[in-house]
């Protein structure tokens, strides 16, 4: 049986916690988390973008992964803050089901997007005779266009047959946003096709990615291991050693969350995972880039000094 329409306007998300102390502690904890999320992310794409030394595939990439990593935890964290804040946990029909089509239309993005700079290094390193005529300027932008349209047309099917199930009983959600799994229980009618096409959907886009991953890392090793000397084997892993990390934060999280069979499991861990999802890893992602990464260090030491030259100038006139 089809149904058109619901007469749900509004969900409830029992959040974290009901004690009023705890409430406030999290907003604390999440609100300086985020902002040092926005401000690590936007200084890895302002830095990206100002610096000459900056200006290759593999930072085009970076400052990329780094704005949607802005978006992704913006879908989430603001509306958490609000309710922490208020104690308001309840969320629009609409706003519900935006939230949640940005929270996988942008991290399903993540996903191809980090499988695209798995390449990039294997380009990078196994072939690098051809680099700059493989990861040409036109490739690169095609190749982060067709992420975000890729990722585009795998979240919205689900979600346009999400949107033909009326919803039963209670309207409240145990969780602290719109995730797939507490939205999927209260629907009617039998929900099997939207959580085979779910379940389908993240083996695509967290494996399929993934693989890719793994296949361009096997080959750089590969490469690597031959390399005469210990300086340039060390120098090989080193520009590979970061998105590595990102990687495994990433995919562990969202492996645990969206691939597992059983939708039954207890959704208190999950939303700890999830967390980690969408708080923790968009918080760690640009200090692991900085803090392992030469090139992006002298660059922020370069714009340090520059800018403070133009400080003491402006100063003395």
């Amino acid at each position: 049986m089809k149904y058109n329409e619901t007469t749900v306007r509004e969900f409830v998300l029992q959040g974290f916690t009901d004690v009023r102390m705890l409430q406030l502690l999290f907003f604390s904890l999440l609100f300086f988390s985020y902002l040092l999320t926005i401000i690590g992310n936007a200084a890895i794409i302002t830095i990206a973008h100002i610096d000459h030394r900056l200006q290759t595939p593999m930072y085009f990439f970076l400052w990329n992964f780094s704005l949607l990593e802005i978006g992704f935890t913006t879908a989430i964290v603001p509306q958490t803050l609000t309710q922490l804040a208020t104690g308001n946990k309840k969320i629009s029909y609409i706003g519900c089901m935006l939230q949640s089509f940005l929270y996988f239309q942008l991290g399903t993005s993540e996903f191809f997007l980090l499988a695209i700079m798995s390449f990039d290094r294997y380009v990078a390193i196994c072939n690098p005779l051809h680099y700059p005529t493989i990861m040409n300027n036109r490739i690169c932008t095609s190749l982060v266009l067709c992420s975000w349209l890729g990722s585009f047309l795998q979240v919205i099917g689900p979600l346009m047959l999400f949107l033909q199930y009326p919803i039963c009983g209670s309207n409240v959600l145990n969780h602290f946003f719109c995730d797939n799994t507490p939205l999927i229980k209260i629907l009617c009618g039998d929900t099997r096709l939207l959580q085979f096409l779910g379940f389908v959907s993240a083996v695509f886009s967290v494996l399929g990615s993934l693989s890719i991953t793994i296949v361009s890392y096997v080959n750089i090793v590969k490469t690597v291991v031959r390399i005469p000397s210990a300086t340039g084997r060390q120098k090989a892993f080193s520009t590979c050693a970061s998105h590595f990390i990102v990687v495994s934060i990433t995919y562990g999280s969202c492996i645990f969350l969206y691939i597992k069979p059983n939708q039954n499991s207890k959704l208190e861990l999950g939303k700890m995972v999830a967390i980690l999802n969408t708080m923790v890893s968009p918080l760690l992602n640009p200090f692991i880039y900085c803090l392992r990464n030469k090139q992006v260090q002298e660059a922020w030491r370069d714009a340090l000094v520059k800018f403070t030259i133009v400080i003491k100038g402006t100063g003395k006139s």
